[in-house]
């Protein structure tokens, strides 16, 4: 048997513990939501709290855990009479990984016996598993958004719904819900951030004592977990205890009105979007009360679950962190708060209560003899830990920044700077074309489970998607050689056949931005950097990888390998130096290497280029060996010269690359069209005179619209 790590064994991280005991305490506050770098100890601690959960009786023989007391009257397993055979077991603790297909988490329907044996078959799946104990999704922001939508939906009803082609299933799916994430690798949506009821955010101490007590516990767990975990069992024994006895308490606290109107002021105070804030906040502050021992809720109860409930569901920019202004939460707090008698420390039938409010365990985090958790490196933990810039937050440092000639940067090269970005806006959409197979998304056609039925198939092994017409088409010409003498048709298993749907899939964009001196006149990079943003955010909504390749000097870096996370990307772009000469080649060349590797890493992630340059090529060596390793790659590039007087290079490497050419000021949704309309109506002008126009350099439009997207 594993000996788990013990949950008050953890150092620090104390928002955690409290926020995963608030949920073991009443699984109406909506799960927990972990944020954090690597290596932090959020799965250890998971796994540590499943433990401390009280064991659950069970209907003997069933498999979705039906409560004897109160049997789900839907039970595909039911029903179950009074009486039956019932037995004890561990609350579960069920891991979803990252790769689960929809069958896997919701459970299957054997379509294949119900239409050739009239058999309604279920498989169970991990939603039925987790019933009523603990369900942890390790990086949840990598999941595909609809099985994050299933899963949140089976959270907040308490029910799995099952449909496939007119066969339903439906069981009871009550669980506390853990997702973790590292924001490096890609938020959530904010409607599905908003889902969870709390979140914490959680970094490694950087007190060196605090770090070193957390090797030192975790070496003498690893040395002999069996004997480690006997020495915390008397502290995880009254750990379990005081959950226990904060469940049987929760349904008798008073939520008085005072504190009801309290936590409506601090909600609307952070002008946060509808009202399950409130209520997740209300029932947070319920537990909190329960847990510290008091029949009345107080002021101190709703501070606590403001902290937990509130900073995810205050994003207004995708590409904002969430955080939450704890001065702001105390001034909230103190001018709509009501003297009361019930906020006086009750003691409550528990007894005294020696631990702070961030202490939601039975001994202090730090005490001397106890070992660490497991990824445990890691524990945002108590005060005086220095927590640095959230390097993902890209309105840190440089949101005050000039916008006129910049800043110099930190080690910059001479005329190098910093340039400040301009608003983003919604940009046309730039897709791949063909049809593609590639993981599901927004952005271009592919063959994908979900989206619109458009053919059909022979099934390429178990099926899963029927087409009823093509398999009753397929069966109807066999049914007097097979014997058919009344209703209904007799279907063999050759007669079936699945669905082929169509699509969207996420690509993966790869910047290449011309960072050179030239980009910096004229305010320009001013508007590159808006542009770039802008197409980040249609990156972020399309869910896209992005890349970020930059180039000035004598050579090009990649600023950001392909990642999820845009918001890294919009991080990166916005702190990007200017200056220095123009090595196209180099940029070029760098892309089609992150290319090659990115195309065996994921062969079926097809590829945007987006390259932003005006086109001029001042250092290095030529691009057409570089254009060449590029070619066939679908892609845009954004012509970013301006000024009366245009060279068109830019429109030459479109050429080489075999893409086309989309001004800069053309990328705006609307831009285009209005740009189109002027290049008609001087089109029209040009025949009435009975001449052409210049359409060279000085005519400033050249072929920009021959190729547009």
């Amino acid at each position: 048997m594993i000996t788990a790590y013990p949950f008050s064994a953890v150092v620090g991280l104390d928002d955690l513990k409290l926020a995963l005991i608030l949920n073991a305490v009443s699984p109406r506050v909506g799960g927990v939501l972990v944020r954090g770098e690597k290596g932090t100890a959020k799965s250890t601690i998971v796994r540590a709290l499943a433990a401390q959960l009280p064991p659950v009786e069970v209907v003997a023989g069933c498999r979705f855990a039906c409560d004897p007391a109160a049997p789900d009257p839907s039970c595909p397993d039911g029903p179950h009479a009074e009486g039956e055979e019932r037995r004890s077991r561990p609350a579960a603790l069920v891991e979803l990984p990252v790769g689960a297909s929809e069958d896997r988490l919701v459970g299957a329907l054997d379509i294949e016996r119900a239409l050739t044996e009239g058999v309604k078959a279920f498989e169970p799946g991990l939603l039925a598993a987790a019933h009523r104990g603990v369900l942890y999704v390790d990086e949840v922001n990598l999941l595909h958004d609809h099985l994050v939508d299933l899963l949140l939906d089976a959270a907040a009803l308490g029910t799995c719904f099952v449909e496939r082609e007119s066969v339903s299933v439906r069981h009871a799916a009550r669980f506390l819900l853990v997702g973790t994430m590292n924001p490096e690798e890609g938020e959530l949506r904010p409607q599905l951030l908003d889902r969870f009821g709390l979140t914490v955010e959680v970094r490694a101490s950087r007190d060196p004592d605090e770090r070193a007590e957390v090797v030192r516990r975790r070496l003498a767990f690893d040395a002999d977990p069996a004997g480690f975990a006997a020495r915390w069992r008397e502290e995880e024994a009254a750990l379990a205890e005081r959950i226990l006895r904060a469940r049987g308490r929760v349904a008798d606290v008073v939520l008085p009105d005072v504190r009801l109107r309290q936590i409506a002021a601090v909600c609307a105070g952070f002008e946060v979007d509808g009202l399950r804030a409130d209520l997740v906040t209300a029932n947070a502050a319920i537990a909190h009360a329960a847990w510290r021992g008091r029949a009345t809720v107080t002021s101190e109860d709703v501070r606590e679950a403001a902290r937990l409930s509130l900073p995810h569901r205050r994003r207004r920019d995708p590409f904002d962190a969430p955080g939450l202004d704890e001065d702001q939460l105390d001034d909230l707090l103190s001018r709509h708060d009501t003297p009361d008698p019930d906020d006086d420390p009750d003691p409550g039938p528990s007894g005294p209560d020696p631990e702070g409010p961030h202490d939601p365990g039975p001994e202090g985090p730090n005490s001397p003899d106890s070992p660490n958790g497991a990824d445990s490196a890691d524990g945002p933990t108590s005060e005086g830990a220095d927590h640095p810039a959230d390097p993902g937050d890209p309105r840190g440092a440089d949101r005050n920044a000039p916008e006129g000639d910049g800043r110099a940067p930190d080690g910059a090269a001479p005329g190098e700077r910093v340039i400040a970005a301009g608003e983003p806006y919604q940009v046309r959409p730039f897709r791949v074309p063909g049809l593609g197979e590639g993981a599901a998304g927004r952005r271009s056609r592919a063959r994908t489970p979900n989206g619109r039925t458009v053919g059909a198939r022979l099934p390429s092994g178990r099926l899963q998607r029927p087409h009823l017409p093509a398999t009753l088409r397929a069966a109807a010409p066999h049914q007097r050689e097979r014997g058919r003498t009344g209703p209904g048709l007799l279907i063999r298993d050759t007669d079936l056949r699945e669905s082929v749907r169509e699509g969207r899939e996420g690509n993966l964009v790869l910047f290449v931005v011309d960072a050179s001196g030239s980009m910096a006149a004229r305010r320009r990079m001013r508007e590159v950097k808006a542009a770039v943003l802008s197409l980040l955010l249609d990156a972020y909504q399309r869910r896209d990888k992005v890349g970020l390749i930059t180039f000035r000097g004598a050579d090009a870096e990649l600023v950001l390998p392909p990642t999820s996370s845009v918001e890294a990307g919009a991080a990166r772009l916005r702190e990007l130096p200017t200056g220095g000469r123009t090595p196209l080649a180099a940029g070029l060349r760098r892309a089609a290497e992150v290319l090659r590797v990115e195309r065996m890493r994921d062969p079926s992630r097809r590829p945007l280029l987006v390259v932003v340059t005006d086109g001029r090529a001042t250092a290095g060596s030529d691009v057409a060996g570089p254009a060449a390793r590029l070619a066939g790659t679908a892609g845009v590039v954004v012509d970013c010269e301006s000024g009366p007087v245009r060279l068109g290079l830019a429109l030459d490497l479109a050429d080489r690359l075999g893409l086309p050419a989309v001004r800069l000021d053309a990328l705006a949704e609307g831009g285009l069209r209005d740009l189109i309309r002027e290049h008609r109506r001087e089109h029209r002008g040009e025949r009435r005179d009975g001449h052409r126009r210049d359409a060279g350099p000085a005519g400033g439009h050249r072929n920009d619209y021959r190729k547009a997207v």
